[in-house]
């Protein structure tokens, strides 16, 4: 049985109409569990959110890219994402998440379905990190195709893992502003951190996860500046996602429409929110 809740069955539409080419740079897909079952030993296990949900979703809010980014309860089994992706034609691209085991032929395989790059959990309550040489010998196997790392950390690690990101032969993706605290201020050092990746090349941030750092009330008011000071700081590598079906979310569902609306007031620059929505993924993600 699902132990998390669904998303919003209708979600608003925005009131302010999306770039032609925006793109959803965090989403999920999840089963449906008869075709797909979801992973023994998973953390959390979702209602379905198939394909037909996320491309409803995707049509109703105004976005006609996205990348969707294997999550922990399918585990290593790319089936439901690969076919997604299949099924966008051109429009969707993956993150996987690859066994500690991954050989060339497995990797070669996920980038002919349309995987661009490896994601890796450093939450500790998702399960324990990479170890740092499963960690480096995957990079080193991705560099060659032009990956790049997704990284789901959060605040408290990422001062840690800097020096060994500065190091990283590819490209570097932070998700969820990596999960800092709304409520401990742009001046707090974990944020301060994660604005300090504007001097690290190959360091990118997703604003993704407003609900996720703020006080779990729609409509996550409090995590505007954190956004706006992200684009700011890094307005060539930051990307944007709704995180749909938006699976552990513990105060109050997400409103996709709303998610919208808040990034055009967080980014009212048009040249800027154009370059964060359509143009930073084209580039990172070959659209």
């Amino acid at each position: 049985m699902p132990d998390c809740r669904p998303p919003l069955a209708e979600p608003s539409v925005p009131h302010r109409r999306l770039p032609e080419g925006a793109c959803d740079a965090h989403c999920h897909v999840f089963g449906p569990a008869d075709r797909f079952p979801y992973a023994q030993g998973r953390a959390y296990t979702p209602p379905d959110a198939p394909y037909e949900m996320l491309s409803a979703l995707h049509g109703r809010v105004g976005l006609t890219r996205a990348v969707i980014v294997q999550a922990n309860c399918h585990g290593h089994d790319h089936a439901a994402l690969l076919e997604a992706v299949a099924r966008g034609q051109g429009r969707y691209r993956g993150v996987a998440l690859l066994p500690p085991q991954a050989d060339a032929a497995l990797i070669r395989t996920l980038h002919e379905g349309g995987v661009r790059g490896a994601r890796f959990n450093f939450v500790p309550h998702l399960g324990a990190p990479p170890p740092p040489d499963v960690f480096e010998r995957i990079v080193s196997s991705i560099a060659a195709l032009g990956w790049h790392v997704c990284l789901h950390v959060d605040g408290a690690t990422i001062d840690a893992l800097l020096p060994r990101l500065a190091r990283l032969p590819v490209p570097f993706v932070v998700d969820h502003m990596g999960r800092i605290r709304a409520r401990d201020g742009l001046d707090a050092p974990a944020f301060r951190s994660l604005l300090g990746l504007a001097r690290v090349p190959g360091a990118w941030v997703k604003v993704s996860g407003m609900d996720r750092i703020g006080d779990g009330k729609r409509p996550f008011r409090e995590s505007l500046p954190f956004v706006r000071a992200l684009v700011e700081a890094l307005p060539e590598r930051t990307l944007w996602g709704t995180d749909w079906p938006h699976p552990n979310v513990a105060g109050e569902m997400p409103d996709d429409g709303e998610l919208v609306d808040a990034f055009f007031e967080a980014c009212p620059d048009q040249a800027l929110r154009r370059q964060v929505l359509v143009e930073n993924p084209a580039r990172l993600y070959g659209f």
